[in-house]
């Protein structure tokens, strides 16, 4: 199973129930409040993963790995051009 589909699956479950409690199309008889909270879960959820989403990404580039290897061989390629380039008549 793909993760696209994980995350549909789940997001398909949390909506039926939302539906459910929220509208009563089965009839349990639930309590007011209970619709009453459920009525502003997506915001919520959706608030709640716009948090997750930018700790991820704040803990991801707070923990990034320099390439110190990479960036020297770069450094070479580009003294490379720069002399390739000398060579064939271009003025820098």
């Amino acid at each position: 199973m793909t993760k696209l589909l994980e995350w549909l699956l789940c997001f398909s479950v949390v909506g039926v129930a939302w539906g459910l409690v929220t509208f009563d199309l089965l009839d349990l008889q639930l309590p007011p409040v209970y619709r009453e909270v459920a009525w502003p879960m997506p915001v919520y959820l959706l608030v709640v993963f716009g948090c997750y989403s930018l700790a991820t990404v704040g803990y991801r580039v707070a923990t990034f790995n320099d390439c110190e290897e990479a960036a020297k061989e770069l450094q070479g390629q580009i003294g490379e051009a720069k002399e390739d380039l000398k060579k064939k008549g271009l003025k820098m």
